[in-house]
């Protein structure tokens, strides 16, 4: 059976309450059975991986540079794409669902880009209520279950 991959996006400058939020989320997808696809750099998504990483779980992260070097420690599959902030798309693409916490412009581009394709997303203490209307939930484990339930496999 393969694993679904659920992205986790989030700002590179975080807060203590964000990267929690984030960690947990990653522990909570790990635990599911599903692997964490993330930008691979810091702030939410190194939090992400760190807690999928700290629970058995698989992290993929799609970096904006050449250099897979430069993917945070927890990311297993470091992609370099050299494509910068372009490499959104790619995330969101590649992902079966979408969680956003917290989050600036470029979260926001990655939100509008999963909803103009249609992926499911949800948001969790994200940056941007009420202005963008996706659900929300308040905490990791509804976050998981609805990504999930909304990717087929809930």
């Amino acid at each position: 059976m393969t694993r679904p991959l659920i992205a986790v996006i989030g700002g590179h400058d975080c807060s203590a309450a964000e990267a929690e939020l984030a960690e947990a989320v990653g522990r909570e997808l790990a635990h599911a059975g599903a692997a964490v696809l993330c930008g691979g750099l810091g702030g939410v998504m190194e939090a992400a991986a760190r807690g999928a990483h700290s629970a058995g779980g698989l992290t993929v992260g799609i970096l904006p540079g050449d250099d897979p070097a430069a993917a945070n420690r927890y990311v297993d599959v470091p992609l370099a794409t050299g494509m910068g902030e372009m490499r959104n798309a790619l995330i969101v693409r590649a992902a079966r669902a979408v969680i956003a916490i917290g989050g600036g412009w470029g979260t926001l581009s990655e939100i509008a880009l999963a909803r103009r394709i249609g992926r499911p997303v949800i948001g969790l203490a994200d940056a941007f209520a009420p202005g963008v209307d996706i659900p929300r939930v308040g905490t990791a484990a509804e976050a998981v279950g609805q990504a999930l339930a909304q990717a087929g496999r809930g």
